[in-house]
This record gives C-alpha cells, sequence and structure tokens, in this order.
C-alpha cells in the first residue's frame, strides 16, 4: 500500500498583501508618481490626493483644511508648499471684476499637465481679433542694444531680495518690457531700484508676475525730443553765484566751519568784529 503524500504548507509572505476591490462610483485615481513621490512627505502626499477628490470651486484654505484634519496650520501651510515646489499645485492672486483681490488655486494631477497646458496656451491659433485694449508700448525686439544690460538687471533682483528669485524662463520673458525701460533713457540701476523698491512684506508667491506688473504700470514716459541736459558739473558758474555749492572750509578766524572758495575768508561773526 502506498504512503499518502503530504504537499508541503504554504509558506506565509511579508510585507503588504493587497485585496482588490473594483470601485464603480465615489472614486479618485491617484497616480503613483504622487503617492510614491521620493520628495514629498506623507502629509503633502495624504493632502494631494484629498485636494483631487474635491470637485472644481471647492475651498481648499489652511484654515478650511485645519478644520477638517488633525493637523496644524503650520503642517498644512508646509504640505501645500511642498505641493507647490513639486509642480502639482499653483496659487496666483487675482483681481476679480469687481476689484476684489482673491486666491486662485490650480492642481495639476501630474506635473507634465502643467507644461502641456502652458503649451497649448501659447501654440493656441488667434482665428478671431481679440478686444480691443488700451494701447500701450511694444515690447522691444530681441536685438535691442539693451538686452544684454536688461538681462543682467534682471539676474541681479535676488541679490537685493533673496525672494525675486526668477527662472531662466521668466527673465527671457520679462526681458522685453525691460529693455523698454532702458531704451527711454532710464539707467539699468534706476531700473533694478525701480523693482525692488517698496516690495509686499512676507512671502511673494510669484516673483515673475509682480516684476511683469511693475515694468507694465511703471514705465516711464519718453523723454522729449531736444539735446541730452548738460550734467551739472559743466554749467558755467553764474556771476556772483557759483554753479556748485561752496566746499565747506575752517573761518580764518575762528575755525567755525563755513562754505566759502576763499581759504582766507571769515566767518560772519569774524567779520563783524573786524569792522
Amino acid at each position: 500500500m502506498a504512503e499518502p503524500e503530504f504537499s508541503a504548507a504554504p509558506r506565509p509572505r511579508s510585507g503588504v498583501v493587497h485585496v482588490r476591490y473594483r470601485h464603480t462610483e465615489r472614486f479618485t485615481v491617484v497616480g503613483n508618481h504622487l503617492t510614491q513621490h521620493r520628495g514629498l512627505s506623507l502629509v503633502a502626499v495624504g493632502l494631494a490626493g484629498y485636494i483631487q477628490s474635491l470637485p472644481d470651486g471647492a475651498s481648499i484654505g489652511i484654515k478650511e483644511l485645519a478644520k477638517r484634519w488633525p493637523e496644524s496650520e503650520l503642517r498644512i501651510a508646509r504640505a501645500l508648499r511642498e505641493l507647490e515646489d513639486a509642480g502639482y499645485l499653483v496659487r496666483e492672486r487675482v483681481r476679480t471684476p469687481n476689484g476684489q483681490v482673491v486666491t486662485r488655486t490650480t492642481f495639476y494631477e501630474h506635473p507634465a499637465a502643467r507644461c502641456q497646458a502652458v503649451t497649448r496656451l501659447e501654440s493656441r491659433p488667434r482665428s478671431t481679433p481679440e478686444p480691443a485694449e488700451t494701447p500701450g508700448p511694444e515690447p522691444t525686439s530681441l536685438d535691442s542694444p539693451h538686452r544684454e544690460s536688461a538681462l543682467t538687471a534682471l539676474r541681479s533682483l535676488r541679490r537685493r531680495d533673496p525672494r525675486l528669485l526668477l527662472s531662466a524662463r521668466d527673465i527671457d520673458r520679462l526681458a522685453p518690457d525691460a529693455c523698454a525701460w532702458l531704451d527711454r533713457g532710464v539707467r539699468p540701476a534706476d531700473l533694478v531700484h525701480a523693482l525692488t523698491s517698496l516690495l509686499p512684506a512676507g512671502e511673494i508667491r510669484s516673483p515673475a508676475r509682480l516684476l511683469a506688473f511693475r515694468l507694465a504700470e511703471g514705465l516711464p514716459a519718453e523723454l522729449p525730443a531736444g539735446p541730452p541736459p548738460t550734467p551739472a558739473s559743466t554749467i558755467p558758474p553764474i556771476e556772483g553765484r557759483p554753479g556748485r555749492p561752496a566746499p565747506l572750509r575752517p573761518c580764518d578766524g575762528c575755525d567755525r566751519a563755513i562754505r566759502a572758495h576763499d581759504p582766507t575768508a571769515r566767518c560772519r561773526d569774524c567779520r563783524r568784529a573786524a569792522s
């Protein structure tokens, strides 16, 4: 009689075992590029999945998310910045037709979708003319003699304020408007001062948009035709009135500081005393 054969018991596997379920309603498709992103925290990945499950128009402000989830506002704000840096989220301040400034948030299910959207927008054919707008200065062509000076000025902005960090693509887009300033006689140093003075406090979420607004709205008027202004150093002195203020000198009588061209000049009190 043959002995019965016993098959070996299956060895348990280590690690997670998935029990699959086919969802037919109320589900969200999330790519592995997000769920397995090596540069995002678990809070950011979970927050991205939640945002992706929301309908268009839902509010995802930091305070609203903090009420919905146990994480603090600080952790939620940090997670939103992570998603911005990774290309999944774009937040920008826009002005509504009634003049109110609101935050518009765009969530990209894949960072590549952002590049595709920009490409489609730039390559979209214009079959119908756009509505007439207030005429403004035309951007300077790429062969402007001031292009290199404009590029150098834009690249140096982050030295004045680290928040004005621009990408190479942003600098190329802003260069024509910066050239328009230089073509109107503005010095590069004055252009940098105009773009970096009186900046808003706190974080600047979109420095390129802020600079584009300043370049467009603050473009100086064109100089009138005529000879350039004469430097002050070449203005001839008028009789009895020097072209420049007299230098400071010590009074020859009491060493008081006075303005005079003559090194032996005396102050008013010494002149009165001598008379």
